[in-house]
């Protein structure tokens, strides 16, 4: 009875790891769906929700923006500032200080900015298919990303795709520390005609305005 007992739980255990590396697998998959889909685009613009809630602590933080992206380079609207990253340099400029900070592009390789939100989940983490919802008249497959870093401030985050377009829909990140960072995509375009000088800072513009600016 007991060597039947050993089998039968080595059979479920064996059954449930193979079940988990094909629902890995398939997360996976879609993934690279939803890369390959994006990578085709020569642009991409986006207006999104940002709500931020920790409710032990008090905080509830929601906010709109939008960016813009052409490869590597951006421009976006948050928080009532513009940041603007032109291939070499990060500008981000504060209307209500009327500053600008010009910064060289981070060296951290984890460092999440606008042209990596809609890759960001390519390297770093663990996948597996989560739910299925219908989102108005919407399929939307939610995977779940844990982080293969143990130290990692995050705990998990859930990635709802557009099952038909692979676009990204909404990305929930969970931090160990009670936070859900929510991003919730209103619109996506693609391929849209931009100015030339769109990604272009024009420093002796905000000079002259009156701006400060802070070079570091």
């Amino acid at each position: 009875m007991k060597r039947f007992l050993l089998a039968l739980t080595l059979i479920i255990g064996i059954n449930t790891i193979t079940v988990h590396a094909q629902n890995s697998q398939k997360a996976k998959a879609l993934l690279e769906d939803v890369y390959n889909k994006v990578k085709g685009y020569d642009n991409i613009e986006v207006d999104f929700k940002y709500v931020l809630n920790n409710s032990e602590a008090g905080i509830n933080q929601e906010t709109r923006g939008n960016v813009t992206l052409e490869g590597e380079k951006y421009i976006g609207n948050f928080f009532g500032a513009t940041q603007l990253y032109d291939g070499s340099k990060v500008y981000t400029i504060v209307p209500e200080n009327e500053e600008v900070t010009i910064e060289d592009k981070s060296d951290d390789a984890n460092a999440l900015t606008p042209a990596k939100m809609l890759t960001f989940y390519r390297d770093g983490h663990n996948y597996e298919m989560d739910i299925l919802q219908n989102v108005n008249g919407r399929k939307i497959q939610f995977i779940k990303l844990t982080p293969i870093d143990s130290n990692s401030e995050i705990k998990d985050i859930l990635l709802g795709v557009d099952a038909e377009t692979k676009h990204i829909y909404k990305v929930i990140e969970n931090g160990k520390n009670g936070t859900t960072t929510t991003i919730t995509v209103n619109t996506f375009k693609t391929n849209q005609p931009l100015s030339k000088t769109l990604f272009t800072f024009d420093e002796a513009k905000y000079e002259n305005d009156g701006y400060y600016i802070i070079r570091n």
